[in-house]
């Protein structure tokens, strides 16, 4: 059965403004069945197929003019070529929606999209599911939705999360990196990814994993930029007003999906999250990266910080809209106590007129307003932030 994506709204109305869609994001997001469930009339090409590989690398113009009524072209950065014959078609056609590319690997498709279609594409990007997008499919309790994650293959097939994510892990090393860049040791990369998930919500220190593996901290940054750009992680920068020398520089880690940081962990059953050391942690991660999502597959500004002062008053997540902002408290208890409240009754201070809702985001059964806060529950989280 399709699920609805939350992005369907606006990859259908750039499909009526420019000739070019573009659709990324990290591999198995369900990029190829949203283009296909979107635009059912187009024919959809392969390029991973070695027979319309060979035929778009020793023919491009031929392998295009087959298809001037309009195509999806999956996995487009095998074949870049193909991106200057289509700038000459959309050019001389302006069509709307006449192609749609999609890839998993950003790293030669954006660099191919900005040399040649810049201003003829839309990009889109497609991440795992949203609470939101699984609604009542997802009714499981908090520890088996931290374990399963929001990979679709999982949930459209029912899979053993343990061996998707394993899977999907050993892929991506064997397949996409080396594609895309040399990792002389995959070993010790290996080992880096799973220090990282042990680090989600916390600042990334790149010297402390360096000293760790033995390695460099050029090369502990090399390797977070090719995780951050393969969709695997994303940083949290520290919000700065007027007060940058009391607020910390380091950056906040995250993963796009927690099924895969359960998996890092070598987590193998729900169970075993009840009394995990990072059980807090996981959980705002959970939070975060499902903001984060819901909120790029709307088209929102991607306007992502958290606070922390000299004295340690921190707030997990600060939402800045420029006239006004929103602070977000993640916590794990399943119990409200007003001492949750501590970082959001700092930071209305530090930001009297600016700040303009600061919620508690917890596993409290129920919701509602306590004096100038709002309570919201875990699965309602990215619908109240994007409500405003």
């Amino acid at each position: 059965m399709y699920i609805q994506r939350e992005i369907e709204g606006d990859i259908i109305r750039g499909a009526s403004g420019f000739p070019v869609l573009t659709i990324t994001g990290p591999r198995q997001s369900g990029k190829t069945t949203l283009i296909k469930h979107l635009f059912p009339e187009k024919k959809y090409i392969s390029l991973e197929n070695p027979d319309n590989y060979e035929i778009a690398i020793n023919d491009p113009r031929g392998f295009l003019n087959r298809y001037l009524d309009g195509v999806i072209l999956d996995e487009v950065q095998r074949v870049p070529d193909l991106l200057s014959y289509i700038q000459g078609i959309v050019d001389e056609y302006n069509i709307p929606g006449m192609f749609i590319l999609s890839g998993s690997q950003q790293f030669n498709l954006l660099s191919g999209i900005t040399q040649s279609l810049a201003g003829r594409t839309a990009i889109y990007k497609l991440f795992p599911f949203s609470i939101s997008e699984l609604g009542s499919r997802n009714e499981s309790d908090i520890n088996s939705m931290l374990y399963k994650g929001f990979y679709p293959r999982i949930w459209d097939m029912d899979l053993s999360p343990g061996k998707v994510y394993a899977d999907y892990f050993e892929t991506y090393i064997e397949r996409d990196l080396r594609q895309i860049v040399n990792i002389k040791d995959p070993d010790k990369f290996r080992k880096f990814v799973r220090l990282c998930a042990g680090r989600v919500g916390q600042l990334f220190v790149a010297s402390h994993l360096a000293n760790e593996l033995g390695v460099s901290v050029h090369t502990i940054n090399s390797w977070l930029s090719i995780l951050e750009t393969s969709y695997i992680v994303f940083q949290l920068p520290p919000f700065h007003a007027n007060i940058n020398k009391r607020l910390t520089k380091a950056h906040k880690l995250y993963f796009y999906d927690i099924g895969l940081v359960c998996n890092l962990l070598r987590i193998q059953q729900p169970d075993l999250l009840e009394n995990h050391p990072l059980r807090g942690s996981i959980f705002e991660n959970l939070v975060i990266a499902d903001i984060v999502k819901s909120r790029r597959h709307s088209g929102l500004m991607d306007n992502f910080f958290f606070y922390r002062d000299s004295n340690q008053n921190e707030v997990d997540l600060v939402i800045d809209d420029l006239q006004t902002l929103d602070a977000v408290e993640v916590k794990s208890s399943e119990t409200f106590n007003t001492s949750l409240l501590k970082g959001l009754n700092h930071f209305r201070k530090v930001f009297p007129e600016k700040t303009d809702r600061t919620i508690l985001c917890s596993a409290v059964s129920y919701e509602m307003s306590f004096k100038e806060h709002q309570l919201v529950h875990f699965r309602n989280i990215s619908k109240a932030i994007n409500q405003k």
